[in-house]
This record gives structure tokens, C-alpha cells and sequence, in this order.
């Protein structure tokens, strides 16, 4: 996760006698909340031309977002405390904010698996699973009961967020119809939502499919980037592999990893509408003087599936003389643009949600 050098707010300390109580890191009216961070960007052309992205925001909206973030905690333990830190603030602007055009964001702190817990396996192991799944069920819960009051609400989760994601909704809402009625769609990338071979829904979830379309609700967009087919190796992708194992889902034969295209829901290939933090980016010439840049036309998509691999292939769209910067296959090929999986197509999935909170309303009138 790259540095923010305009994020806001700072540290705030939670007792360990509080160690149970819900944590807000996004909570809509609270101060310097990173979920509600200024929308405006600068569109840069192939050729170098800016023109203004305009923005909006949801404090009116009907509608709330639950994000959970992704494994950022730089704490040393196996599993996090609830101390809001810088690394969470930045996910949060990052990955959730641009969702306040939308609805109103909530994200509860939770004790994920740390960086540092990841690297020594304890990703794998299922009393630090459960420890991470139960703060955020905690959060769920006190979501519902204190916030919601019974608003329909869209899920957000990226990787170990995805896969915290997977299991709520399983647990908590795939056999609740009152809570799926609510269920406007679920975004759950890099955290692979298992299927049937060509199928829907079933595997990871019952009653909750795969979103064919951006007027269908009740539904799923998942998926995971690669430039390419993922290594057998990959973390992403693959079915009962990697980050499957976070959401304690095994596979069974005809199992595959589900892909939903953001940018063309019933299938095809389409162009990526990309949104990067400006600060993160070497933008070279081009002067940006917003809190975000967008490069449009620069990527493409589509959903690919090959030897038990199931991904979103973004492929650049090499325009000659194009100097916009390019995403990068990081840490290594296992991961493919996982680190981006969000950003590469933030502006279609916010026009993804609000499709689908318009076509929510106009089927409950």
C-alpha cells in the first residue's frame, strides 16, 4: 500500500479494556473521516490533456456502504489491536472514500492478521482467522443494531478485507432473507468467491449470484487483476488456494473462481475507468493539483478463465507516445495487480453501485 501524503486524521488509542468494542476507522460524521475524503479528480488524455472529474457526495443517500480493509497492519503481533493508524487511514482513502459519492460509508477497525502475521503463516491458521472474523462480525453487529436502521447496504472488501467479507455474508446473510432483501450488491475483490464451473452461484454462497448486470441486485462483483494467466503458484484466482484459506473455503471438483467484470457486468471486454491518490503517482509533466487522477481509455478488460485459473486480464491499451504511468505486477506474478485491484477500476464500480442502488429503489416502488 503506497503512502497517502494528504491523508487525514491520526492515531487514536483504544484500551485494552475496550479490546470488544466497536472502533470506528469511517463513520459518517465523525471528524477527519478517510471515507468521506474529497472526491476531486484531474482526467489525464493519452496525449497529456487534463479536464476536471466532478464529484459528489451521498449525505443524503438511502444507502450504506461496510467496507472492510485490506491486510495493511505494519503491527508485529499475529493479529491486530484496534488502534486506528496511518496504514488503515490510507486504505480507507484509498480504496472506500470514492464509495461516499454512493452511500454513507461505515468500516469498523478489526483484528486482522497483521503484515508481519501474514508473512509467518498464521494467514492459515484458524484461531487467528476467527479472531479477525469476529471483530468484524462485532462490527456487523453493531452496524446493524446502532447505524443502519434498516437502510439497504452494499459490502466493499479487498483480500484479507475480501475474504472477512466472504464468510459474513455466508454466515450472516446468504440464509437471512430479511437481510438479503437489503442486499444491494456485494464488492468482494481479490478474495476468491468460489462457483461452479460456469455457474452463478452456489460454492461460496447459496442464494447470492454473480451480478450480470448493473440494474440486477442482491449480487456479486468479484474478481482478481493479472496482466496475464495467473502462475499455478498464485495466491489469487485459483480455487481453494491463497486467500481461499482466510475464508476457510476448501474446493471440491468443478470448482472455479469467480470473475465479474466491472466495466461490462454481462461479459465482454471493456475499458477500465482507473482512479489513483495523485500523490502516489508519477505523473512526470503533468500538472495535478487534485487529490485524484484518472487515466481514461488507458486499460481494458475482460474476464478469462484457462487451465483452473479464473481472473480479469487488464491489458494496456499502448497508445504510442502514451506517458501516463502503468500499473506494476508486484511482489512477484502470484500476485499479478492485486495491490491495485481496487484503483484499476474505482470508477466503474462506483458507477457500478449507484446502477444498482437506482435499479434497488425502482424495484421496491
Amino acid at each position: 500500500m503506497a503512502a497517502f501524503l494528504g491523508a487525514p486524521g491520526g492515531a487514536a488509542a483504544v484500551p485494552a479494556s475496550q479490546a470488544s468494542t466497536t472502533v470506528w476507522l469511517c463513520q459518517p460524521g465523525q471528524a477527519a473521516d478517510p471515507c468521506a475524503y474529497s472526491p476531486a479528480a484531474t482526467a489525464v488524455s493519452s496525449g497529456g490533456a487534463t479536464s476536471s472529474v466532478p464529484g459528489s457526495d451521498a449525505s443524503n443517500s438511502k444507502f450504506d456502504c461496510f467496507y472492510v480493509y485490506p491486510t495493511v497492519s505494519t503491527q508485529l503481533s499475529a493479529n491486530s489491536n484496534l488502534i486506528v493508524g496511518r496504514a488503515e487511514i490510507e486504505a480507507a482513502v484509498d480504496q472506500a472514500s470514492r464509495f461516499s459519492e454512493d452511500c454513507a460509508v461505515y468500516s469498523p477497525m478489526y483484528r486482522q492478521v497483521t503484515l508481519a502475521g501474514l508473512a509467518a503463516g498464521f494467514s492459515e491458521n484458524s484461531a487467528n482467522q476467527s479472531i479477525a472474523y469476529d471483530s468484524v462480525l462485532s462490527g456487523w453487529e453493531s452496524f446493524l443494531t446502532d447505524y443502519s436502521d434498516g437502510r439497504p447496504f452494499i459490502l466493499i472488501g479487498h483480500s484479507q478485507g475480501a475474504a472477512m467479507v466472504i464468510r459474513l455474508i455466508e454466515s450472516q446473510i446468504d440464509h437471512n432473507s430479511k437481510l438479503r432483501a437489503r442486499l444491494v450488491s456485494a464488492i468482494i475483490l481479490g478474495g476468491n468467491v468460489q462457483v461452479p464451473s460456469g455457474k452463478l452461484v452456489g460454492g461460496s454462497f447459496a442464494n447470492v449470484p454473480a451480478c450480470t448486470s448493473a440494474t440486477e441486485t442482491g449480487c456479486v462483483i468479484a474478481y482478481s487483476t493479472y496482466p496475464s494467466e495467473p502462475p499455478v503458484t498464485s495466491i489469487f484466482g485459483r480455487p481453494g488456494k491463497g486467500v481461499s484459506l482466510q475464508s476457510n473455503q476448501s474446493v471440491s471438483t468443478g470448482s472455479q473462481v469467480l470473475c465479474t467484470n466491472p466495466a461490462a457486468l454481462g461479459g465482454g471486454k471493456a475499458a477500465l475507468s482507473p482512479f489513483f491518490f495523485a500523490t502516489t503517482q508519477a505523473l512526470g509533466k503533468v500538472d495535478v493539483t487534485t487529490p485524484w487522477v484518472s487515466y481514461p481509455g488507458l486499460y481494458s478488460a475482460s474476464c478469462e478463465q484457462g487451465r483452473g485459473a479464473t481472473w480479469l486480464q487488464v491489458t494496456p491499451t499502448h497508445i504510442s507516445g502514451d506517458l501516463r504511468p502503468l500499473v506494476q505486477v508486484l511482489p512477484n506474478a502470484d500476485w499479478g495487480y492485486h495491490l491495485e485491484d481496487v484503483n484499476l477500476a474505482l470508477g466503474n464500480l462506483v458507477k457500478d453501485v449507484s446502477s444498482e442502488e437506482t435499479a434497488y429503489l425502482a424495484h421496491r416502488h
